[in-house]
């Protein structure tokens, strides 16, 4: 995939590996890198590249936030009434949303290794991932509110359903640091590693147990787990019952997980298959 300047993305062993690589610009959040991100997550989730994606950046910080470029892209040019002006930028807030929104719609598990600073919309980038894990050296920072601005694109929606309500408020209301350990008490980040390296290190065996799993299983569990966090319980019961009703074909990956231990070998697992495209299908169906 070497189709992208602002991160480098590679695959091995059923693992992506998404890397943010501008360290000389702190991996700010350029008009390149919102476009990127999510078209490269979307690739790889969609056409079944791989079972996990690991998303981590090169440099002294994870990300430094928001590009000034963004703001200056020309989004409230032309000739326009002031409130249709308003509505075209509040497009642009969908749009940007939708970056972030891509993680978490990604039908596979995103994996976040941060070090250093991760402020502003790199915190809402991971908000929106499966789990975080952090060096000893990093601090996330809701930045938005010391530029005078009220952040808008994740944080304030999806941070209040990982760490405590209470914490939120002081972190959106101060724009303070919230430093390695008391992410780690709070239960932002997973674990605090010493290295950047031992974090990796870390993350890739985390990534790499998960790649062991079966898919359809591995991306049941995200689908539940996501529903569940903005339903009932018994809304998420049926849910999970109505998926269960469709997905469950133990004649597959359960038997081939009995017949792998019984045979003293890894289990080998179908792929989910990639998403077909309407414009694909529908091209298909007109060639037949």
């Amino acid at each position: 995939m070497s189709e992208y300047e602002s991160v480098e993305v590679t695959i091995e062993n059923k693992i992506a590996h998404i890397k943010l690589n501008k360290p000389d610009t702190y991996n700010t959040f350029t008009p390149a890198l919102w476009v990127e991100i999510p078209k490269a997550v979307k690739k790889i989730s969609d056409g079944a590249l791989a079972r996990v994606i690991v998303l981590s950046s090169t440099g002294k910080h994870f990300c430094a936030g928001m590009d000034l470029s963004v703001f200056t892209s020309g989004v409230s040019e032309g000739e326009f009434e002031l409130a249709r002006k308003h509505e075209n930028l509040r497009r642009l807030v969908f749009q940007l949303q939708d970056c972030f929104n891509a993680l978490e719609e990604s039908r596979i598990p995103v994996l976040v290794a941060s070090q250093g600073g991760c402020i502003g919309a790199g915190l809402d980038m991971i908000c929106a991932a499966d789990s975080r894990y952090c060096t000893k050296d990093a601090f996330f920072s809701i930045e938005e509110t010391k530029l005078g601005m009220t952040a808008d694109v994740g944080t304030l929606q999806r941070l209040p359903k990982i760490i405590p309500q209470g914490i939120v408020r002081e972190l959106a209301y101060t724009g303070r640091r919230f430093m390695a350990d008391e992410a780690k008490d709070a239960g932002l980040v997973n674990k605090v590693f010493d290295t950047q390296e031992e974090m990796l290190d870390h993350v890739m065996s985390i990534a790499s147990q998960i790649a062991a799993n079966s898919p359809l299983a591995v991306t049941g569990c995200k689908t539940m787990i996501n529903y569940t966090r903005d339903h009932s319980v018994s809304d998420s019961l049926a849910y999970m019952a109505t998926w269960q009703a469709g997905m469950y074909q133990p004649q597959n990956d359960m038997f081939e997980t009995f017949a792998a231990k019984a045979e003293k070998r890894a289990p080998q697992f179908d792929e989910i298959p990639p998403v077909v495209e309407l414009e694909t299908l529908f091209n298909s169906s007109k060639e037949s």
